[in-house]
């Protein structure tokens, strides 16, 4: 045994430490892997145990890099160069509920849903709502400033963060909030991809669920339409609670799965979500579907349950799942264009994806700007394999082209810190590695995410 996995043991007890090949390996991955095992995993039970491990670290010079539910996509939590995985499976508490105030302090294991559910006898509800909130923790959230469907009315992660415990260097626990006077941390620290500290307490603000809700599903010939209809209901003053584009590719693989309802012969579904007073709800409707058959709508359903709401929201979210019909692995981008540029990015996007003799299914936050394209792919194919890295950093170039920026909820994480450089100058990620100097001089908190490879090497170390 290692002396690592003795001081962990000894400070944590046997049960909370994992170093055996096969335990690792759970730790080693999210969604994107680099085969890389961490030195010693690890499962603490309170802020405690977390600063012990913090310490620990520091002393031995070990890496550290904090887990969620692991559901990420751009390696944000994998241990690229060893180290001590932290997870978070045993901090999954609502510590306390304030509805008074609509206010609750939760732990980072916690799981997304699991608040709303919890605060829905109030008629609360914690507003960011990513596709995978059954599954993905407040902390990972945190991390990559998640967003998700409503995020267009109600705002990302960062807009429902009130405070923050975490855990910094040095192995001590720091505690900051909005009505703290000075620099908001918290924002700093929202986003950061664990590169800061160690988040081991959140105070979130919650919302009161609206008096009525209604969705609609609009189908139109193309994407391309259907995104400027988006830009019509917008640019009209109207700002729904969600508006979501499925391409056929995707509506076919949905449908096949849940069975909602979505008509598999459009080129594009529009679904619409509005929410308020019960007596704004007619005026509403016919305002923005007045616009969309204005731009080519070819129907319009309007969801008469609960059951059928909820139904359509689960197909929706349930796409990168539902698109395992259609091939055996699919690559998914993350990135964001101004909403008046959605059309032109979208044809460029199929272009790429003719270009690579792939298929290419899109389903986006069309509000925001928010694409994800999921190219399809098989792994066993060399070729596909190196299609699908071209393509995907062709639909990013395209994205900044027009003006867009290269993440808009998945975060950067390893996969995507080379492309840092296409965004930022050399003194812009010099800035940016100073700030992160002052909360992890060693760097040992998630090391290889966010910067480039070459800037921490050269531009930012050199400012040091």
């Amino acid at each position: 045994m290692s002396a690592l996995a003795e001081r962990l043991i000894a400070a944590l007890g046997p049960e909370a430490v994992h170093t055996d090949p096969e335990d690792l390996a759970v730790y080693s991955f999210d969604a994107y892997s680099e085969d890389r095992l961490p030195s010693a995993a690890v499962v603490p039970k309170d802020v405690r145990e977390v600063t012990q491990v913090v310490r620990i670290a520091a002393e031995c010079g070990e890496p550290i890099v904090a887990r969620g539910s692991g559901t990420g996509l751009c390696g944000g939590a994998v241990p690229t160069q060893g180290g001590i995985v932290v997870s978070f499976a045993r901090l999954n508490k609502i510590l306390e509920i304030d509805t008074r105030n609509r206010r609750a302090k939760v732990q980072p294991g916690l799981i997304n849903l699991d608040l709303s559910r919890a605060t829905a006898r109030d008629g609360l509800f914690y507003a960011p709502d990513p596709s995978s909130q059954k599954v993905s923790s407040l902390g990972g959230n945190i991390a990559t400033n998640a967003g998700g469907p409503h995020c267009l009315s109600y705002g990302t992660t960062t807009n429902h963060v009130i405070g923050l415990e975490f855990v910094d260097h040095r192995g001590e626990v720091v505690t900051v909030h909005q009505d703290d006077p000075g620099y908001d941390l918290g924002s700093v620290l929202v986003g950061s991809e664990g590169t800061l500290g160690i988040v081991t307490s959140i105070d979130v603000r919650l919302m009161r669920l609206p008096e009525a809700v209604r969705v609609y599903v609009a189908t139109f010939g193309d994407v391309e339409s259907a995104s400027e209809a988006v830009s019509q209901i917008i640019g009209a003053g109207i700002v729904p609670i969600a508006l979501e584009i499925m391409d056929k590719v995707i509506t076919g693989a949905v449908e096949a799965a849940f069975k909602a309802g979505y008509p598999e012969d459009a080129g594009a579904v529009l679904l619409i979500e509005i929410a308020g007073l019960a007596d704004d709800m007619d005026a509403s409707e016919a305002a923005i579907a007045k616009i969309a058959r204005a731009g080519g709508a070819l129907s319009w359903r309007t969801a008469r349950s609960q059951a059928e709401r909820d139904l359509l929201w689960a197909a929706r979210k349930g796409a990168a799942g539902a698109i395992g019909r259609l091939a055996p692995n699919y690559y998914i981008q993350d990135c964001v264009v101004p909403r008046t540029k959605l059309p032109m990015v979208m044809h460029r996007v199929d272009e790429i994806a003719r270009d690579h003799r792939l298929t290419v299914g899109n389903v986006f936050h069309a509000g925001d700007g928010n694409l994800h394209p999921l190219l399809l792919f098989d792994r066993s194919i060399p070729r596909d394999i190196q299609a699908v890295i071209d393509a995907g950093s062709q639909i990013l170039e395209t994205c900044i082209d027009y003006g867009g920026t290269i993440s808009g909820e998945h975060g950067i994480g390893y996969e995507k810190r080379e492309s840092m450089a296409l965004l930022f100058s050399a003194d812009d990620l010099a800035t940016m590695g100073r700030v992160r100097d002052v909360l992890d001089p060693a760097r040992l908190f998630n090391p290889d995410k966010i910067f480039p490879s070459s800037a921490m090497c050269n531009e930012v170390r050199a400012t040091n």
